[in-house]
């Protein structure tokens, strides 16, 4: 088997995909056959990535039905299929932190834009998927999904065990179709979003990392493996996952010295 080959002649969206997990993401899919169209709030960015990869950018506010709609649209008109979708964007702002200091607008805005965008997503690759009957739909959510955290993101954590619960509910209900829907479930990841984050609260860096029986953070491209992986006809019997790339951290009652 190629494997460089894996994804051939498979068409893939990825929204979030001009940094970060997306953009290595969309890089792997590329390097195994794959057309990539990516959809992203940053047309710079944006078309920087789709250019890198020989693809299609899209400016997409994944929080806008109509937006989102025409992503998955333009890429079934262009390419001729949806065949992946990497539901991966998502936001970690400051003001989203403890519950007691978390105010609703924080807590809206998160929800909109880490479980709302998944559901518009989803929505708009699965019309595709069942007139095609197949498709693999790969949702981003956390470690934090299935474990508590003492450095809470309370909207964060809340919208990623939404993106959970709704995985597996698509998974159970499309698996018949020929469509899968697995959860990507990130530990914490060297990205620019944890990089500002923890800048800015360096012991909260280091209270995360002591936790993680790899002893690092994880890179993006390793979270990109995962991805591919899900997205190929490998994991064609895995459906309604968590599929965990955590180094340990969820399994993990004391680390190793």
């Amino acid at each position: 088997m190629n494997l460089t080959q894996r994804l051939a002649g498979k068409v893939a969206v990825i929204t979030g995909g001009a940094s970060g997990i997306g953009l290595a993401t969309a890089k792997r899919f590329a390097a195994e056959g794959a057309k990539v169209v990516i959809g992203d709030v940053d047309p710079a960015a944006g078309e920087a990535a789709a250019e890198s990869v020989d693809g299609l950018f899209v400016k997409a506010d994944v929080t806008d039905q109509e937006q989102v709609d025409a992503l998955f649209d333009t890429a079934a008109a262009t390419y001729g299929s949806v065949d992946i979708a990497f539901n991966n964007a998502g936001i970690s702002p400051p003001d989203d932190d403890s519950i007691e200091t978390t105010e609703l607008p924080a807590w809206q805005k998160v929800q909109d834009v880490n479980l709302k965008s998944v559901y518009l997503c989803s929505r708009a690759a699965l019309r595709h998927m069942t007139a095609q009957g197949r498709g693999s739909i790969i949702n981003t959510a956390s470690f934090v999904a299935v474990l508590g955290s003492a450095t809470s993101q309370i909207s964060y954590t809340a919208s990623k065990g939404g993106v959970l619960a709704m995985t597996r509910e698509l998974g159970v209900q499309f698996a018949r179709q020929g469509i899968r829907v697995n959860a990507l479930c990130p530990g914490p990841v060297n990205t620019p979003l944890l990089q500002e984050l923890f800048a800015k609260d360096p012991e909260r860096a280091q209270r995360r990392l002591v936790h993680i029986p790899t002893g690092r953070f994880a890179e993006p491209e390793e979270l990109a493996a995962a991805v591919a992986f899900l997205a190929s006809d490998d994991a064609s019997f895995i459906t309604a996952s968590t599929f965990l790339v955590d180094g340990g951290i969820s399994s993990a009652y004391v680390t190793p010295l």
